[in-house]
């Protein structure tokens, strides 16, 4: 798939700006440029930057900065050619133009990444995360990318796959011999390795429900009777007017989601249909909704009011264990909501009996007068497992990843059962053959066209 192309691309966005960078990259990246720079660069040393013009015959189309890197030490492994132009979109396409004139064809998405994969630059697992870097917006999505990038991922995948590796050669050597019935691989050292080989898969499969939803922004659903203030809440949580608050119960019959980072995580809120009984056929779709919300949130807010705790205080515990069986997995959070509207004396007691009762954390607030935010934005914080993030351990965010360690782990299973059955060495061989192919697909050991396309499609072009 080793294109000798030489390809030339913007590097960054579309538009008007400052600067413009428009990468080149190939077996004639040097020579072509050389071609249209007023600057000689065949013999100039790699990693230099060099300022120059940019001519079409004698007509000037900019002044520019040439940076030169010479292949193999580039991001492809190529000659690569780095121009800084002024970032006039103009500009921009002239000399593209020029350099498409002179031999060059415009890159593919995600070509530069995927001549650095096939040039051996980069790993596949490695390649995909420079997409995830671009795409972070948050300091944890961009955390676990960078770790991917510098290969956490790949170097606990290549330890697994060369130590099965290893066993399998063993194992397939005795095929070799076996009239002579001989054992060069240590059957308990190998038991041992499955173990420890299951166990990694077990934590790394594990990790992919925290890096999908830290990569995605995790959902918060805020549910609860109508005109408790769950769309006052989510307005004070974003900092702006995003939901219609209205003293009319009912207001808001459909979700509302909005995304906020908080303490370098992105988290996804959900403003749904206060629940209730109604005759109301579209406020029942929006109720149906809610508990749909609910079952798919990490994290539950239930809001209700302060002095429900007085009024209604039945009622009240009924609605909490409603939501709690739906959210049977999840920690629900209980808000007591305008609390600068009840007598303060007592009140915290009864907070405190509340979530012993209910086994719930509890927190007093007003949404709208901004009491209590910080302390909820800390909460929420605690709430969300980010213990390995903090601890730098491998997360998995990426879904083709994912479902490659549950095949791969499977396939560890039938190993597991093959060895207490006593099976021949010939039929354990294949198992471990299959564990090691998908392992090899995370970081492109083992990998084809047509996978390369799928991934490297979704990048944009010029990285």
């Amino acid at each position: 798939m080793i294109s000798k192309d030489t390809i030339i691309a913007s590097a960054t966005a579309p538009g008007i700006g400052a600067i413009a960078v428009l990468r080149v990259s190939g077996v004639e990246a040097i020579t072509l440029t050389n071609e249209v720079f007023s600057k000689d660069l065949s013999r100039v040393k790699s990693h230099t930057i060099h300022l120059g013009e940019i001519k079409d015959g004698e007509r000037v189309l900019d002044q520019v900065l040439v940076s030169l890197f010479r292949g193999p030490n580039s991001y492809t492994g190529e000659d690569v050619v780095e121009i800084s132009c002024h970032g006039s979109p103009y500009i921009q396409e002239q000399i593209i133009q020029l350099f498409l004139r002179k031999g060059c064809r415009m890159a593919n998405p995600g070509e530069f990444t995927l001549r650095a994969f096939l040039n051996g630059k980069l790993d596949l697992s490695q390649a995909e995360a420079v997409a995830d870097i671009i795409a972070s917006d948050s300091e944890a999505s961009h955390k676990i990318a960078m770790q991917q990038m510098r290969g956490g991922f790949s170097s606990e995948i290549q330890q697994l796959r060369s130590e099965l590796l290893n066993f399998a050669s063993l194992i397939e050597l005795e095929l070799d011999f076996a009239e002579e019935d001989v054992e060069f691989a240590d059957r308990e050292a190998f038991i041992e390795l499955l173990k420890r080989i299951e166990h990694t898969l077990r934590k790394l499969i594990d990790s992919f429900a925290l890096g999908n939803v830290i990569k995605n922004g995790i959902p918060i659903a805020i549910v609860g009777k109508p005109n408790v203030g769950k769309s006052t809440l989510l307005n004070a949580l974003l900092n702006e007017e995003r939901a219609i608050v209205s003293e009319i119960a009912g207001t808001t019959r459909d979700t509302i989601e909005d995304e906020i980072a908080i303490g370098g995580i992105r988290f996804r809120f959900i403003d749904t249909a206060g629940i209730r009984e109604t005759g109301d056929h579209i406020e029942q779709i929006g109720i149906k909704r809610t508990f749909e919300n609910i079952e798919k949130a990490r994290v539950v807010f239930f809001l209700f009011e302060a002095s429900e705790l007085k009024t209604h205080p039945d009622e009240l515990r009924l609605a909490i264990e409603k939501v709690k069986e739906k959210a049977s997995e999840q920690p629900v959070l209980l808000l007591a909501n305008k609390v600068d509207q009840v007598d303060s004396q007592g009140y915290q007691e009864q907070l405190n009996e509340l979530g012993e009762s209910t086994e719930m954390q509890v927190l007093a607030l007003s949404a709208k007068e901004h009491i209590g935010l910080d302390q909820l934005r800390d909460t929420l914080i605690h709430l969300v497992n980010t213990g390995a993030l903090q601890k730098n351990e491998t997360i998995v965010t990426n879904s083709r990843h994912y479902d490659a360690l549950l095949k791969a782990l499977g396939e560890i299973h039938k190993v597991q059962e093959a060895m207490d059955e006593g099976i021949s060495g010939d039929l354990l061989a294949i198992d471990i053959r299959q564990a090691l192919y998908h392992l090899g697909e995370i970081t492109g050991e083992i990998t084809s066209d047509d996978l390369l396309g799928n991934i490297f499609a979704n990048f944009c072009i010029g990285k």
